[in-house]
C-alpha cells in the first residue's frame, strides 16, 4: 500500500514538474481545433492538471459549465450541499494526493462553500473552486441570487488574501490565458493553493482560442543555504534535543526517522502529524495538544532538552494549547516553507527560522550525522496502551476507549483504509488512542476545526482513493453534514462511526468543567442506522461493547455506504482536559482562580 507521500511523489510528474509543452501535449493541442467554448477549454485544460474529480451543487449561472464537466473525462459528483462538496473535495486530494475541482452557483451556491474552502486553505489542501456571477446587465436590480458588489463583499471572495492564494472574476474571455498561468503555477508549487476563479455566463458561453503550448514550469522547493544547515546541526550536537514533528513533515516521512534513528532523539507530533514516526517507535513519546498524552509534557519538564527541532507545523493552539512547559532551554529551529509561521506561537522565544521544504533540509542535515549503528532504547509501553481496560464486555452504554481499541485491531492494523476524525470530541478519542506506524492514512482538521468536515469530507476520500474511509464522527457533526445520500448515489465506500450520546459531548463537557449553563446542549437522540437507510445506506447499531468487532466487521465487507449507530458513556471524559485549562487560561471560566486541574 502506497502511503500518502509515495502518492504524492508518484503523481508529482503531471501536477508539478514536468514540462506541459512535451511532444506528445503539442501534438494533442495541434490536432484539435483551437477555438473552442470557454467552459470545454478551461475543463480540458484542468484535466491536464491532474484534476480527476469535480465537487458541487448545480445552478443556473453555472449551467453550462456543470454541462461541460458532466461530458468530460472529470469524474462528476453532485452533492446535497455545497460546503459538503468542499469539504469532500479537500478530503479527495489529501487521499489522491491529486488536486480538485469545486463548483458553485451564485449568491447561497458560493457562500456555502466558504466554510470548506476556508477550510481547505487552513489545512494546505489543492482545491480549486469555479462559481457563477450575475450577468452585468442584471446587477443591483435584485436578481434571483444576485451576486454583485452590490449584494457582497468583493474583496473577500474575489480577491487572493485569508481565503484564497488566487482569487478573479474574468469578466472577457480574454483573461483566461493569464488566470490559467497563475492556477498553473500554484498547482505547481509545493504546499497548498486554493483558487477561485468566477465566470459570468457571458463569458462561460464564450468561445476561447488557447495557447497550443501550456507554461513551461520547472518548480524547486526552497533549500537552506549549507552554513545554515551546518550551524543548525553545531546547535543539535551541543546537547540533547527533540524533534516536534508536524503535517508539513508527512512527505519527508523517511528521513524524519532515519534522523531519529541516528541521532537517538525522543520524537512527538502534532495530532495532524500521526504516522509520520511510527507510533511504536522507541523514540516516540505520543502526540501534543489535543487529546495529546502526558508523557510528552513529563520528559519537556522533566529532561528539557536544549533544543527543539520543529518541522512542518504551525505550534497553534491544538498542537501546543501555547504551552510554556513545552518550551526547550535554549530555543526552537523552526524548519516550514512559510518563513512567516517560526516564532508566531511564541513570539516571547528564541526561534531560529529555517525557510526550507523540510525533506531537502533533512536531507542536508543528515549528511552532518554519519550513518551509524541504531542507539540502543528499551522498548517502553506507550502511554497510552495502559490506560484502557483490557478485554471488551457486554457492557451499555459503549465505552468510547473500547471503540477505539475495536478501531485499532480491524481497522487501523487489519485494513488499508482511511480514518478521519471529526472536529470535538471524536478526535480527542482518536488523537489519543488510535496508532498508525505510516504517514497519510489518518485525518484530523484540528485547524479551522469546523463541524461536519470529516463527516462530509470522508466521501470525498473514499471516491478518490476507491478505498475504504472511515469517519469517527459526533452526532452533532452528523445532524449538520454527512452527505450520507451523495455516497449513496455514487456507492462511495465511506463508513460513519457515530458517538451516539444525543447532544455535543465536547461542548457539555467544556461547560460542565468551565463552571458554566449547559442549556440546549443536549438533543433528542436520533436511529442513525434508520436514517442512514433512508438515504440509501445501510448500517447497524451497537448498544453493547461486544458488538463493537462484529459491526466494524460488516463495515468493512459493506459494498457501498455504512453507518454505524454507537450509543457511548457520556459520562465518559474526552482526553480534552488540556484544552479546557487553555481556555481557562484565556479568561473563559466564571471561577478561574478557583479552578484546579
Amino acid at each position: 500500500m502506497q502511503n500518502l507521500a509515495q502518492r504524492r511523489a508518484s503523481n508529482s510528474p503531471r501536477i508539478h514538474l514536468e514540462p506541459a509543452d512535451s511532444a506528445a501535449d503539442s501534438a494533442a493541442l495541434e490536432a484539435s481545433p483551437r477555438e473552442k467554448p470557454l467552459v470545454g477549454a478551461l475543463v480540458e485544460y484542468l484535466a491536464s492538471l491532474g484534476i480527476e474529480e469535480a465537487f458541487g451543487v448545480s445552478g443556473g449561472s453555472i449551467a453550462l459549465l456543470y454541462d461541460a464537466v458532466a461530458t468530460s473525462p472529470l469524474k462528476l459528483r453532485h452533492f446535497r450541499h455545497e460546503t459538503g462538496a468542499a469539504f469532500a473535495a479537500t478530503e479527495a486530494y489529501f487521499a489522491s494526493g491529486k488536486p480538485t475541482l469545486c463548483f458553485a452557483t451564485t449568491g447561497p451556491g458560493l457562500l456555502n462553500t466558504l466554510t470548506g474552502i476556508t477550510a481547505a486553505k487552513w489545512e494546505g489542501a489543492k482545491v480549486l473552486l469555479i462559481s457563477g456571477h450575475t450577468s452585468s446587465p442584471q446587477r443591483g436590480r435584485w436578481a434571483s441570487q444576485e451576486t454583485s458588489a452590490y449584494t457582497m463583499p468583493q474583496d473577500a471572495l474575489y480577491t487572493a488574501g485569508p481565503i484564497f492564494d488566487f482569487a478573479a472574476r474574468l469578466e472577457s474571455a480574454a483573461e483566461l490565458p493569464e488566470a490559467l498561468r497563475r492556477i498553473t503555477c500554484g498547482m505547481a508549487r509545493p504546499g497548498g493553493f486554493v483558487g477561485h476563479l468566477c465566470l459570468p455566463m457571458a463569458v462561460q458561453s464564450a468561445r476561447v482560442t488557447l495557447p497550443s503550448k501550456r507554461p513551461h514550469l520547472r518548480v524547486s522547493a526552497p533549500a537552506a543555504p549549507a552554513d545554515e544547515v551546518a550551524d543548525c546541526a553545531r546547535l543539535l550536537k551541543s546537547g540533547p534535543f527533540a524533534i516536534w514533528a508536524g503535517f508539513g513533515a508527512t512527505e519527508a516521512a523517511p528521513l524524519v526517522r532515519e534522523l531519529v534513528d541516528r541521532t537517538g532523539a525522543k520524537v512527538f507530533c502534532s495530532p495532524r502529524a500521526k504516522g509520520v514516526i511510527p507510533e511504536r517507535h522507541p523514540s516516540y513519546l505520543g502526540v501534543s495538544g489535543l487529546g495529546g498524552h502526558e508523557a510528552v509534557i513529563d520528559y519537556m519538564v522533566q529532561e528539557k532538552p536544549q533544543w527543539v527541532l520543529v518541522l512542518g507545523t504551525r505550534l497553534g493552539e491544538a498542537t501546543s494549547f501555547w504551552d510554556r512547559d513545552l518550551l526547550p532551554l535554549q530555543g526552537f529551529l523552526h524548519v516550514d516553507l512559510d518563513p512567516s509561521v517560526p516564532g508566531t506561537a511564541y513570539p516571547d522565544f528564541p526561534t531560529q527560522t529555517i525557510h526550507a521544504e523540510i525533506g531537502r533540509f533533512l536531507t542536508d542535515l543528515l549528511a552532518h550525522f554519519p550513518d551509524r549503528s541504531r542507539p540502543s532504547v528499551s522498548r517502553k509501553v506507550l502511554p497510552f496502551e495502559d490506560a484502557v481496560p483490557l478485554r471488551l464486555a457486554g457492557r451499555s452504554p459503549v465505552r468510547p476507549q473500547m471503540l477505539m481499541m475495536a478501531l485499532q485491531r480491524l481497522v487501523v492494523e487489519r485494513s488499508d483504509a482511511f480514518v478521519l476524525a471529526e472536529c470535538g470530541n471524536s478526535f480527542a478519542w482518536c488523537n489519543h488512542f488510535l496508532r498508525f506506524d505510516e504517514p497519510g492514512r489518518y485525518r484530523v482538521s484540528t485547524l479551522f476545526g469546523s463541524m461536519g468536515h470529516s463527516a462530509a469530507g470522508v466521501v470525498g476520500a473514499a471516491l478518490a482513493s476507491g478505498r475504504k474511509a472511515f469517519a469517527v464522527v459526533g452526532d452533532g457533526a452528523m445532524l449538520m453534514n454527512s452527505e450520507i445520500s451523495s455516497a449513496a448515489q455514487y456507492q462511495a465506500k465511506a463508513v460513519w462511526v457515530v458517538l451516539n450520546d444525543a447532544g455535543y459531548g465536547m461542548c457539555r463537557d467544556g461547560q460542565r468543567m468551565l463552571g458554566l449553563a449547559g442549556s440546549h446542549i443536549d438533543f433528542p437522540q436520533v436511529d442513525f442506522v434508520d436514517w442512514s437507510r433512508a438515504q440509501g445506506a445501510d448500517g447497524v447499531r451497537v448498544e453493547t461493547e461486544d458488538m463493537l468487532e462484529l459491526a466494524l466487521e460488516a463495515a468493512l465487507k459493506a459494498e457501498g455506504p455504512f453507518v454505524i449507530d454507537v450509543r457511548v458513556d457520556a459520562n465518559e471524559a474526552s482526553p480534552l482536559l488540556k484544552r479546557f485549562e487553555s481556555l481557562i487560561q484565556q479568561g473563559n471560566s466564571k471561577n478561574v482562580a478557583g479552578w484546579e486541574r
